[in-house]
């Protein structure tokens, strides 16, 4: 069958391409690479921060479905959390969690689902979750069949600011469907991780074509700081 032809395909696809010590200027370059358009000055004006999906079952090296550059990212997402929080700043986490009866296309593509009692299901211990917002979903996109939008509006946000995993599947798709509902959408380039380079750097390409502006996590914490 020709998913089966993917998989295979697809095997041994993993790299590690962000380093801790060299993140930055590597995000730097895939942002010039792309020469997206920016502004001179990122400015934010009413803005929330979505973390997506950094569960163990992407961040534990056991795990069959580990991100190899998401830990990587991990201390850069959590300093954007905290700038968030100490500029009063709403911050929603989401969680992917499937059943048989929610999972749809998604189990036609993977081998497993992350369900409700999987041991690497819960978001990373390093993660500052409490008294902030987690939604569940089902489907890459965070907005579809979610109260994430309700949440957004009771906040009065205009603008997301994207973090997390995958970034060509949950970030790309969630980037997508908020600019679709009229948010201003900030992509971060150091603070998206997936399995290899070709899926980043092809989501933020497209991404950056007419759906988001590519950013560093750097510039969105002095914007908001």
């Amino acid at each position: 069958m020709f998913l089966d032809q993917l998989r295979l395909q697809w095997k041994g696809m993993k790299s590690l391409y962000f380093t801790s010590t060299g993140i930055e200027k590597q995000a730097e370059a895939l942002i010039e690479d792309i020469q997206a358009q920016r502004p001179e000055k990122i400015t934010i004006s009413h803005p929330a921060l979505l973390v997506l999906d950094m569960q163990e079952y992407f961040l534990h090296p056991d795990s069959h479905a580990f991100v190899p550059s998401a830990p990587v990212i991990l201390p850069r997402v959590v300093a954007l959390i905290k700038a968030f929080q100490q500029a009063g700043l709403p911050v929603i986490f989401t969680q992917h969690i499937n059943t048989s009866q929610n999972a749809g296309m998604m189990s036609e593509w993977w081998r497993e689902m992350i369900t409700p009692d999987h041991p690497l299901a819960g978001l990373h211990p390093n993660l500052p979750v409490e008294n902030e917002k987690i939604i569940q979903k089902t489907q890459y996109d965070a907005f579809l069949g979610t109260e994430l939008d309700s949440w957004l509006q009771k906040f009065c946000a205009d603008e997301i600011v994207i973090t997390g995993v995958m970034t060509h599947l949950c970030c790309e798709s969630t980037a997508r469907a908020g600019f679709m509902r009229g948010y201003r959408v900030w992509f971060c380039a150091d603070g998206t991780a997936t399995y290899n380079l070709d899926f980043h750097l092809a989501s933020l390409r497209n991404l950056a074509h007419g759906f988001a502006i590519p950013v560093l996590t750097t510039e969105i914490i002095g914007a908001v700081s």
